[in-house]
């Protein structure tokens, strides 16, 4: 990894917009990956840094961008429940539907891990619910494993 992969990311995770701002001026790569395969964009959301995450959308940052797993800034923000954050990446594009190496998408985060609200705003904005994981589950049965009432009663709305 190299150094101004170190400070990019590092800058992403904590919000720095000066820093951002001046690698963004230098023209530095704003998809770079960590070894992880994590972005600048992936790990703003993933730190709940709106700014940075908006200012590497505004200068072309790829909104659909995967980890090393598959994971997408908007997988995270969904596991996380950052539906602000959510709603910045959907209006950049965000693919509501990819899948991670398990076959996961956001709205499967939102609904095992509660982000209720999360999973609201991916089904306003069209997110697939028909769409399995390698195991063969729904968004629905991944709810229904969690407990997640609210989402079920979300989902079957």
């Amino acid at each position: 990894m190299t150094q101004t992969t170190q400070v990019i990311i590092h800058a992403a995770r904590l919000g720095n917009i000066e820093v951002l701002q001046e690698l963004i001026r230098q023209k530095t790569d704003l998809d770079t990956q960590d070894e992880k395969g994590y972005t600048p964009l992936i790990i703003a959301c993933y730190n709940n840094q709106y700014q940075a995450a908006k200012l590497l959308l505004e200068a072309g940052a790829n909104v659909n961008a995967q980890d090393s797993g598959g994971n997408t800034a908007l997988m995270g923000v969904a596991f996380k429940g950052y539906a602000n954050i959510a709603e910045l990446l959907i209006s950049y594009g965000a693919n509501l539907d990819l899948q991670h190496g398990n076959g996961g998408t956001a709205l499967m985060f939102a609904a095992m891990f509660g982000r209720n609200e999360v999973l609201q705003l991916l089904l306003t904005h069209g997110a697939n619910k028909t769409i399995l994981d390698v195991r063969g589950l729904s968004v629905l049965d991944l709810a229904a494993q969690q407990g997640n009432t609210a989402a079920i009663n979300i989902l079957q709305a």
